[in-house]
């Protein structure tokens, strides 16, 4: 058999068109087949791999077509349609090919490979200007490590919120509290000077009028504490701020401290040397130390171990930190939020004025300090106060 090569002929000038309908129409080549022998093994090798490439061509551009379709908020959408049209042209290449096995049409298949060269040109530069681009968008690694630093923001900023919302609670509650304490230790003053003025110019003999004077004026007395204890707590308590090392302080009141704990609580000391002093009230320190460590006792009713320690700032800052840790009940969060609430007590009726973290809070404060509670029920409770080095504030 002899093939005939259809060729144009060189003395007619054919439009474009009709190069095209010439190309398309070509006569006279043998199929692929012919050059593989008709061997089957060759031919079905060939048709098999060039039908599954051509599937797996054209479901790709599909899959990618539904993914723009339901990402519109994709940048580069562009792109990605820009080739799914390359796969799809090379898909269509490879069922040509299974064509021309049996069908000579080389220029068909030439003007789609044609196609593909020209979308592959496109597509590669396009592809590369955008590189930059694809490489900036971040992993999904980085977007988890981007949204847990996002939560963990605002998770602080809601406990910075919390904790303003609760100054903002204590700073009200402190110009209440100071403004009625302050008028009623003035008429404890007028009560407890004209009883100890009666008591001094009564007749000895009369027995019966000095007993219930001493009684009242007990009362007041005691009375009067209660009212220095909230002018502390809205920082309204007149100090006398001196340079102080808080370990001597601490030395100095061991005695009284143990002799309070009884005999069923462990008692360790953990005082830094050396520390830097503190201007602060003394007589208001040592009360507010005494508080501490009598909450403490009150909280391990059947014994168990306290601690007081002293120590430079950990977090860097120019201060000194005093921390009465214990192993009691310990309270929960909802207690912790109210307690330095004047009058507020987890104790029984009659065991408690409510009052005693309210003056250590209240003194801490005035002093230029922070008062920091944390406790956790059935392990015990942490009370720290931080004092700033060189703090100056005094009275309020």
């Amino acid at each position: 058999m002899v093939w005939h090569v259809f060729t144009l002929s060189p003395r007619v000038e054919l439009p474009m068109f009709n190069w095209l309908a010439d190309l398309v129409t070509i006569r006279g080549l043998p199929p692929h087949g012919y050059c593989l022998l008709w061997d089957p093994r060759l031919i079905w090798t060939h048709v098999i791999s060039d039908l599954l490439i051509g599937l797996a061509y054209f479901s790709i551009p599909l899959a990618l077509a539904r993914f723009v379709t339901l990402r519109r908020d994709i940048t580069f959408g562009w792109a990605i349609s820009l080739f799914a049209i390359f796969i799809l042209a090379c898909g269509t290449t490879h069922f040509l090919s299974i064509l021309v096995l049996w069908v000579p049409a080389y220029g068909v298949e030439g003007l789609v490979k044609a196609l593909t060269a020209a979308v592959s040109v496109i597509t590669a530069v396009a592809l590369w200007p955008l590189l930059p681009k694809l490489v900036a968008i971040p992993s999904p690694a980085q977007l988890q490590l981007v949204n847990e630093r996002l939560i963990a923001e605002a998770a602080e900023r809601e406990r910075t919120e919390e904790l303003l919302r609760q100054s903002q609670k204590m700073e009200a509650v402190g110009q209440l509290t100071g403004g009625i304490a302050h008028d009623f230790n003035n008429l404890l003053t007028v009560v407890i000077g004209n009883l100890d003025r009666a008591l001094r110019t009564s007749p000895k003999e009369n027995g019966d009028l000095e007993k219930p004077i001493r009684n009242a004026l007990g009362a007041a007395e005691r009375a009067a504490v209660l009212t220095g204890q909230l002018l502390s707590f809205a920082r309204r308590q007149p100090l006398q701020p001196q340079v102080n090392d808080v370990s001597t302080i601490i030395v100095a009141n061991e005695a009284l401290i143990r002799q309070t704990m009884g005999q069923t609580v462990v008692l360790t000391f953990d005082l830094a040397p050396d520390l830097p002093g503190v201007v602060i009230d003394r007589n208001q320190f040592e009360n507010a130390l005494l508080n501490l460590t009598i909450n403490a006792r009150d909280a391990m009713p059947d014994g168990g171990e306290m601690t007081i320690s002293t120590s430079n700032d950990p977090a860097g800052t120019t201060g000194v930190r005093v921390t009465v840790t214990d192993t009691g009940t310990g309270m929960d969060a909802a207690t912790v939020a109210r307690a330095v609430d004047p009058f507020f007590t987890t104790k029984p009726v009659g065991k408690g004025t409510g009052l005693g973290l309210s003056q250590v809070y209240g003194f801490t404060v005035q002093s230029g300090g922070i008062f920091d509670l944390k406790s956790t029920p059935g392990t015990g409770t942490t009370a720290t106060m931080l004092f700033p080095v060189g703090a100056v504030r005094a009275s309020g």
